[in-house]
């Protein structure tokens, strides 16, 4: 479980949509003056150097983050994104959620960010060092969510965003966010998850047993970038959303068609929909 290194994959089309989301959620989260809570259980390093062994292996943000600030984008979340994201990359990094969470949020929010990587808590508490808003917890962040929820202020979001590297995570996550909703019922709860092959794909089943937890309500945004496989890879993403913030589910829809014809206008798609309305 601690091999995972997110480094591999900052940039790619997953965390384009992963921040983007996160982005536009924030956004609307601020607009009320009242202070909020970010959480995150899996925060990893927080921002990454692409110049780096890491991210220089595979290069996946090539095919990510790269077209999407070289290219000319037409609504106002997606072009406060690429500002955000360009404010990085003008030094060859990419900010992680934590950065992006960071940037958005203002003085009198609070950001609580769990690793348990020792190697990436220590380049997060590097990262982050600065940041008086911040708290970090060397710790498991499923086990760390649900002993720090509710929150003070009980406004706000977690981040749900594990490896997945083992299939017993997907039954884990889907347990947590029933516990994690019964414990924090107004809380906004933002899970990121792959689209795998036909063979190993169990994002489908984990979000049906979620469903089946009932929710105040689950939205879904899902987007690919190739067609999918039969036994291995990861073909796209997804974000599920419990508690999504009024009118946000029409501007991530909006963004999905744009993000697909710069990302893989060829072989991509998308989807969105709600699984339960709110009440």
């Amino acid at each position: 479980m601690l091999s995972y290194r997110h480094a591999f994959h900052a940039g790619n089309h997953a965390d384009v949509l992963k921040h983007l989301c996160l982005s536009m959620v924030l956004e609307k989260l601020i607009e009320k003056d009242k202070p909020l809570t970010y959480l995150e259980t899996h925060a990893a390093a927080g921002a990454y150097d692409l110049n780096t062994a890491m991210p220089q292996k595979n290069r996946e943000y090539m095919s990510g983050i790269s077209p999407l600030l070289a290219s000319e984008v037409s609504s106002e979340a997606m072009s406060r994104y690429k500002a955000l994201v360009a404010r990085y990359f003008a030094d060859y990094k990419y900010p992680g959620s934590p950065a992006v969470a960071a940037s958005v949020l203002r003085e009198q929010d609070k950001l609580v960010l769990m690793e348990l990587h020792n190697t990436e808590f220590e380049i997060l508490r590097n990262n982050m060092r600065r940041d008086k808003r911040v708290t970090l917890h060397h710790r498991d962040g499923i086990e760390g969510v649900l002993a720090l929820s509710p929150p003070t202020p009980r406004r706000g979001i977690v981040l749900i965003d594990p490896p997945y590297e083992q299939p017993l995570e997907y039954e884990r996550i889907a347990t947590l966010i029933a516990q994690l909703h019964r414990k924090w019922p107004v809380g906004v709860i933002a899970l990121w998850y792959p689209l795998l092959a036909q063979e190993r794909n169990r994002a489908p089943a984990m979000l049906d047993v979620i469903a089946r937890s009932q929710p105040a309500s689950l939205f879904t945004a899902e987007l690919w970038v190739e067609a999918q496989a039969s036994d291995y890879g990861m073909y796209g993403s997804g974000m599920a959303f419990i508690n999504l913030p009024w009118t946000v589910d029409e501007k991530i829809a909006s963004v999905l068609p744009e993000i697909q014809q710069i990302l893989a206008p060829d072989q991509g798609g998308f989807s969105h929909r709600w699984v339960l309305s709110p009440n």
